[in-house]
């Protein structure tokens, strides 16, 4: 395999593509921020603004600026929704929005804790890529009042009736992972080490549960026990593998290759109950005991889930030198490049039916933004650059 063929397929993709795509066309240039509702070609069908969308794209630009290349328009891109979201996407306390109207008048209110973790993010990179103080205190804030509801993550919008079956989910710890390296220079070293060991212990030690055949579940009771519910039940197989890449940045980071590891068997163990035999692709819901789901949309094949996995076996096969995760990448690969890109326009399409074939032509909207494809363009970029450079 010419790993410097490949490198160069993502990252002309993410340059020539993906990148010029959001520059051109989701910018507000009269309001600030970015619409994220685009068409096929990019035409805007939807004014309105999420917050952790807004937040992503401003991450994701200023992350590029700080390790890739100092472009102006990069940054230009990046502070502008930052200040944006700076003035509007939060009540002044840091207590982020979920969404604004075009002008940044609130629409919803802060009830989602993810506005906050990528606002975090944001505010984190923008730091580094200005220097600006202001925007650290906004990441470190944020920070302080995601700790504070790691509990509790909705508080009072909470539909949940206390008591009687409370739940705690997956997707927070899994991304507290991917956040607490994100911030890193804005926290205490011993901190930072804690939380890195606190969310992996309760990826690997709670929602992983060894008795079901090394599944990861996306609820547990919260004294970490399994339910058997629909929520209890429910299996995303792209949370998972995305997780595990999280996890072995954090085991590069904290010198624990046996963590890498196991992050690896469980990426491949997740993939391989995760893929439709019939059809291919990897279906978006399951139930961990075969049963009808709640979830209409339980064998869609999405974008992030296999854009997400490519990065999981990438890094995997760099780490443990998997020949099974290079076998699955070149498979996973193939179905993600000849599916989810379009031939004809820049930017990927998000959803397919179960046979593959697209569902939706939108290149964006309420939950698909400037994110998933260009950060995982970069991730498989840079990983792949590592093994032709061995």
């Amino acid at each position: 395999m010419d790993f410097n063929k490949l490198a160069n397929q993502y990252k002309d993709e993410l340059f020539n593509e993906i990148l010029p795509f959001w520059l051109e066309h989701s910018q507000d240039k009269k309001y600030g921020g970015y619409f994220t509702c685009l068409d096929r070609e990019g035409n805007i069908f939807d004014t309105d603004k999420f917050i952790w969308l807004q937040a992503r794209e401003v991450w994701m630009f200023a992350m590029l600026y700080n390790k890739v290349e100092r472009r102006k328009e990069w940054l230009d891109c990046a502070v502008q929704g930052g200040e944006f979201l700076k003035k509007y996407g939060h009540d002044g306390k840091c207590k982020w929005y979920f969404s604004l109207n075009r002008e940044g008048a609130p629409l919803v209110e802060p009830y989602n804790i993810f506005s906050y973790i990528f606002a975090a993010m944001a505010f984190g990179q923008l730091n580094l890529a200005t220097g600006n103080q202001e925007y650290a205190d906004i990441a470190r804030n944020t920070f302080d009042i995601i700790l504070s509801r790691i509990e509790s993550p909705k508080g009072k919008w909470d539909k949940s009736y206390p008591g009687t079956r409370s739940l705690k989910t997956f997707a927070l710890p899994m991304i507290m992972c991917n956040l607490a390296l994100e911030i890193q220079h804005l926290l205490d070293e011993n901190f930072l080490k804690e939380t890195m060991r606190t969310c992996v212990h309760e990826v690997m030690d709670v929602f992983y549960r060894p008795e079901l055949g090394g599944l990861i579940v996306e609820n547990v009771t919260l004294d970490g026990q399994l339910s058997d519910t629909f929520e209890g039940r429910l299996i995303n197989p792209g949370h998972a593998i995305e997780a595990m890449w999280f996890v072995m940045d954090l085991a590069v980071r904290l010198n624990r290759p046996e963590l890498s590891k196991k992050a690896t068997e469980i990426t491949l163990t997740m993939l391989n109950y995760g893929w439709d035999k019939e059809y291919g692709g990897i279906y978006y819901y399951m139930d961990r005991l075969g049963y009808p789901l709640q979830q209409l949309e339980w064998d869609q094949k999405l974008w992030w889930v296999h854009i997400e996995t490519l990065i999981s076996l990438l890094k995997g096969y760099r780490l443990t030198g998997s020949n099974e995760c290079f076998t699955w990448f070149e498979k996973v690969h193939e179905y993600t490049w000849n599916r989810f890109k379009d031939p004809l326009h820049p930017e990927w399409f998000g959803y397919l039916n179960r046979r593959g074939e697209v569902l939706l032509q939108l290149k964006g909207g309420k939950w698909k933004g400037c994110f998933h494809v260009p950060r995982g363009l970069y991730q498989c970029w840079k990983t792949l650059e590592k093994l032709s450079e061995k």
